[in-house]
């Protein structure tokens, strides 16, 4: 339940078009609703402005669904990340409203708020195409959180006047998500580049010095430039999420 829906609730208590037994029974599981396998936050929305996000490994098709649909029934909006094929066969079956953005491996269930084509956007960065699962990741969960997303895929500094061509557009983002792998170095260049706040995303691409992303890791830590943040290795939902916020937060100046 959002922060609207409670006030719509109060409000339809005080006019007499709900009673005080109904409010209390839909408030019954606003801090959490026990499933057996899960105890599903219906807080959240309220405290921080959007639902419980359903990490999805680990978890079957059964449970995924039956998740989505208590969170749908109180939000009309579902994200669910790291999900299979097989899970949003099972979710198309469940609801009527799914989206699935296989390479991201994300399934939304109902309709993302709608933005407008003049917001300044979130613009992601990849180094390589074999970054763009990770950045698809970030991307779609900024747009389903309510931001403009642009792309800019396969700009990493081994070709660096790939990514001068597009200096304008980095210019103008709201914020930018960087992701790489390999030496993860991308990161720092964009950030010398822009005024904007850069996330970092490293991958765990690369051979076998890079250590599944932690080479990449280090090196955005480490980075010279001011006003670079750094998420977890493959962690785009967390990029995202982030960027997400940094909007909101504008927007509620």
């Amino acid at each position: 339940m959002t922060e609207q829906q409670l006030a719509r609730l109060l409000r339809e208590v005080k006019a007499g078009r709900r009673s005080v037994a109904e409010a209390v029974e839909r408030l019954r599981e606003l801090p959490f609703e026990d499933l057996g396998f899960a105890k599903v936050d219906h807080h959240r929305a309220l405290r921080t402005g959007f639902p419980e996000v359903i990490y999805c490994a680990g978890k079957t098709c059964e449970q995924v669904v039956e998740i989505a649909r208590r969170i749908v029934a109180r939000n009309r909006l579902a994200l669910a990340t790291r999900c299979n094929p097989e899970m949003y066969e099972a979710a198309r079956g469940a609801f009527a409203d799914v989206a699935w953005h296989e390479t991201a491996r994300i399934l939304v269930i109902g309709t993302p708020p709608k933005v407008s084509p003049r917001a300044k956007p979130v613009t992601v960065v990849t180094a390589g195409t074999a970054d763009i699962p990770v950045a698809e990741e970030a991307a779609v969960t900024a747009e389903t959180m309510g931001c403009r997303v642009e792309r800019i895929l396969d700009v990493g500094v081994a070709g660096l006047h790939r990514l001068l061509r597009h200096r304008e557009r980095l210019q103008e983002a709201r914020c930018i998500i960087v992701v790489a792998g390999m030496e993860g170095a991308l990161a720092s260049v964009v950030g010398g580049l822009v005024s904007a706040p850069v996330i970092a995303v490293p991958t765990s691409v690369g051979y076998g010095a890079s250590f599944e992303g932690l080479s990449a890791l280090l090196t955005m830590l480490n980075s010279c430039a001011a006003g670079v943040v750094v998420v977890n290795i493959d962690n785009g939902f967390g990029a995202g999420y982030f960027a997400a916020l940094l909007v909101r937060g504008e927007r509620r100046r």
